[in-house]
């Protein structure tokens, strides 16, 4: 099954009328598996002739595979109307959401197929494990003998950058018979997602919290450089509301309850759900989940935080893992994923994995925020390269039109820092800042105070989605595509955000820390709003639209800088929107007070083009 770029701009646009669609049978004829066809797009593209090593003891384990699923057309019609009208005040079914059960019994593959699927891969040996409650979805177990017998492709070892991989060596095929039903496999290797927390260090212990002319920021600092402060003076904190974070190691609770308390924030301890065995604690890991879980409560105070950890295995990322059983148990009405990988390197089956996983989200009335990577236009490329190789693309766990992608800025203070931050820092809040400081494009790469190179907000074009109806407005490009980041905070090492692990204060930089921040505003209006958003998207864009002809200011526009690397040129700020922060940074304040000002709007931005 070939992909392009038409097909997955098909799969947004709506149906000009409601289907009501039920799950139909589809699988008709006997599964011969001597009859195959070839799942094009899914194998890594780095599981190249020139790096493999040979293939893997046949014994090995492949563990919490994901067969990833299709649904007819009727289904996909009824899905994108009811998205649409989900956002549409004149509708009736605005902001009704729907459970991950009822997901799956409208929009999920019918009982009869999943039958049939399970007890194929039962019959090649797997131990079939879930079927998440959407629908969407298999969850299965065997061994990389049995991957090879039944999807006819041999699990290899494949030396890159010094590091051993496991990989499909060549496509999976399957009977021909589930064709129209299957549309892959998640991964079959152990090329993992990037986490986007592009650098940690050791937080001076200096009673300003300041070195030179940059300075640390602490939970107080941001509330009062991004207007959150009237927000809590009207008792809107996060009380009522819930954040998930997506992990793939577990963390310290105490860390968590030691930061609270060093910010001055009230005790609010997060709740660990593991989804299948716990990985521990892992030192690739283990500040990404801290950061994430520390920043979206320091922003929603009384917000509960739900971290879901997953172990990774050979065939599958923690981070997915996490991610869909978020989805499929709904677990809280935000959630925040600080992870990155490159559109050009995803498979058919990965893309379509979030795409569809977004979808069902807002769908369930979960706002999806996802760093937008901290590679500057070159997504591919790692944050720590010195020189990019790969070209532009952007982070395909965010590109879908149903997440909203979260880049960064950074502060422009060190020519006046008096002028923005206090000399004496508040002792219970650790606070110093005075006022929203003026911001650029996030791009420290190159430089070598920062200690990396391709330091820089992610940001572009998608190869894989078309830009809906919503992405209009001053600066959006034309050219009929999605575009991301949608939306910006601070992300810079210039004033890296405090955090508490091991034992000690830390600083911390990148969209990783971006995205929870961003999480803790949304929570703050649905507190406001009484209820969840689902996809922020067309309200943010309907928001812009409105600043622009001139209502009320809830985003800072960002007119300076770029998020060009070296060896990719990237994209400027200019007046509007940009592809490397979006619509901006926002007034809090001004953001939740006026969120339902879009509503007039939208019945006409969530229609498809």
């Amino acid at each position: 099954m070939a992909f392009s770029r038409p097909f997955f701009a098909s799969l947004l646009l709506g149906a000009s009328r409601l289907i009501l669609a039920q799950p139909a049978e589809r699988i008709t004829g006997a599964i011969d598996r001597s009859v195959t066809v070839k799942l094009a797009g899914n194998r890594h593209p780095l599981a190249r002739p020139e790096f493999d090593r040979g293939a893997v003891d046949p014994a090995e384990a492949m563990e919490r595979m994901m067969l990833v699923l299709a649904m007819d057309a009727s289904q996909r019609a009824e899905l994108d109307q009811l998205a649409e009208a989900q956002q549409d005040p004149a509708s009736p079914q605005y902001r009704q959401w729907i459970t991950p059960e009822a997901y799956g019994q409208r929009f999920g593959v019918a009982e009869e197929d999943l039958n049939r699927i399970t007890a194929w891969l039962e019959a090649e040996g797997f131990q079939v494990e879930e079927i998440p409650a959407g629908r969407g979805l298999i969850l299965f177990s065997g061994s990389a003998a049995q991957v090879a017998s039944a999807f006819h492709t041999e699990i290899h070892r494949y030396m890159v950058n010094g590091k051993m991989h496991r990989a499909n060596s060549a496509d999976p095929e399957i009977p021909e018979a589930l064709a129209g039903v299957v549309v892959g496999i998640a991964s079959l290797n152990d090329f993992q997602s990037e986490g986007a927390l592009t650098h940690i260090w050791p937080a001076s212990a200096a009673p300003d919290f300041t070195t030179g002319s940059s300075h640390y920021m602490a939970p107080a600092d941001f509330a009062t450089i991004y207007g959150v402060n009237s927000l809590y003076s009207a008792n809107i904190d996060g009380a009522g509301t819930s954040i998930a974070v997506v992990a793939r190691s577990n963390l310290k609770l105490a860390d968590v309850q030691a930061f609270r308390s060093m910010m001055g924030l009230p005790a609010n301890p997060p709740v660990v759900i593991l989804n299948g065995p716990d990985p521990g604690v892992l030192s690739s890991d283990q500040a990404e989940a801290t950061l994430d879980v520390e920043w979206a409560g320091a922003v929603a105070k009384k917000a509960a935080i739900k971290v879901v950890v997953s172990k990774s295995t050979a065939a599958s990322d923690g981070v997915t893992l996490s991610a869909q059983y978020i989805v499929n148990h709904k677990v809280a009405q935000v959630m925040t994923t600080s992870y990155s990988a490159c559109e050009a390197a995803a498979g058919f089956a990965y893309a379509q994995f979030w795409s569809n996983l977004w979808q069902q989200a807002a769908v369930e009335g979960i706002t999806s925020l996802i760093a937008s990577g901290d590679s500057g236009a070159a997504g591919c490329d790692s944050p720590s390269a010195a020189v990019s190789h790969y070209g532009k693309s952007v982070n395909v766990l965010c590109s879908s039109p149903y997440s909203t992608c979260v880049g960064g800025t950074e502060f422009k203070d060190s020519a006046n820092a008096g002028l923005y931050w206090s000399a004496t820092t508040n002792k219970t809040t650790l606070g110093s800042a005075l006022s929203y400081i003026p911001e650029a494009v996030w791009n420290e790469s190159g430089t070598v105070a920062g200690g990396s190179q391709l330091w820089a907000s992610g940001g572009g074009t998608s190869i894989f989605f078309a830009r809906p109806a919503w992405q209009s407005g001053n600066g959006v490009p034309s050219d009929g595509w999605r575009h991301v980041p949608d939306v910006s905070v601070s992300a810079a090492s210039h004033d890296g955000y405090l955090m508490y692990m091991n034992n000690g204060l830390y600083a911390a930089a990148g969209t990783s820390a971006s995205s929870p921040s961003w999480a803790g505003l949304m929570a703050l209006v649905d507190q406001q709003s009484g209820t969840s958003q689902g996809n922020a998207n067309p309200s943010l864009y309907g928001l812009f639209q409105l600043q622009i002809a001139g209502h009320a200011a809830v985003f800072h526009p960002i007119a300076g800088g770029n998020n060009s690397v070296p060896g990719t040129p990237g994209y400027s700020a200019g007046s509007g929107y940009n592809q490397a922060t979006g619509l901006g940074s926002p007034d809090a304040f001004t953001l939740v007070l006026h969120w339902n000002d879009a509503g007039a709007l939208s019945s006409a931005l969530v229609k498809p083009h």
